[in-house]
């Protein structure tokens, strides 16, 4: 993997794998090691104490039931809040497929590039590059201009993990929201999946809404209250929790596409 580095933005490249007892990552890059890695710690959702969540299942059989299907399944987040707040900008009103094409090549056309055991591997932009984007195909003026706010914000530490991590949820969203074009279900975004935050639940997200619905046995999406309170059983894991209900909507509807072809 590669990525700037929260703080320096300096590029780095890891190599990560996992044994038996632990995962190792090996840096390549000039990067301070200790910041590089907590920050993987924290993008492989490592850096959280796990050793409670199984007891989320003994409280919720649904919640067992999905962690049987997915052992040990944590969240993988994005590098940092400041490339999860990006990826919200490139991806508004067009397809994933689209947006993660316009993402790539900003890694591969603007970002830094760092060599891993002979593989030359493309890290999206440092923020003090994208403030200097001009233009880049796929990217409106005002998709532009919106980077170039996530990118001050940026360096000046307002997306910083963990300053982020360590103020309550509410007041978070509130200031993520004072970014151009960061509404509702891009503040949860960022915070979730860009900083790591392990006890949130999406109030925003329709799709995890559906996916409750199902495993609970409502006929229809019932009020954000219901689920809400559903939810206070997962703490302090309701981040880890969303995300296995995502994965097994994920995996349902992969499987009827599939018989359908």
């Amino acid at each position: 993997i590669a990525f700037p580095l929260e703080g320096s933005w300096d590029t780095v490249g890891v190599f990560v794998r996992q044994t038996d007892k632990a995962v190792i990552g090996e840096v390549f890059g000039d990067a301070d090691r200790t910041v590089v890695r907590r920050q993987v710690a924290r993008l492989l959702s490592l850096d959280v104490d796990g050793s409670g969540f199984e007891g989320v299942g003994r409280r919720d059989p649904v919640v067992r039931r999905l962690q049987r299907s997915y052992p040990g399944l944590r969240p993988v987040l994005f590098w940092s809040p400041y490339e999860a707040a990006a990826w919200t900008i490139i991806g508004h009103r067009i397809r994933i497929s689209q947006a993660a094409g316009i993402k790539q090549r900003l890694a591969e056309q603007r970002g830094e590039k760092v060599d891993v055991h002979g593989e030359r591997l493309h890290a999206f932009p440092a923020p003090q590059r994208l403030a200097s984007i001009r233009s880049f195909r796929g990217l409106s003026e005002r998709k532009i201009e919106r980077l170039h706010e996530v990118a001050r914000a940026a360096l000046d530490g307002r997306l910083d993990a963990e300053q982020l991590r360590s103020r309550p949820a509410e007041e978070v969203l509130a200031e993520l929201k004072t970014l151009p074009g960061i509404g509702d279900f891009s503040a949860e975004l960022i915070l979730v999946r860009g900083a790591g935050d392990p006890d949130h639940f999406p109030r925003k997200e329709k799709r995890l809404q559906r996916a409750m619905a199902d495993a609970y046995g409502f006929d229809a999406i019932p009020l954000i209250e219901v689920l809400t309170e559903i939810a206070e059983k997962w703490r302090p894991y309701r981040s880890w929790v969303s995300v296995l209900f995502r994965t097994e909507l994920e995996d349902r509807t992969h499987a009827i596409s599939g018989a359908k072809v």
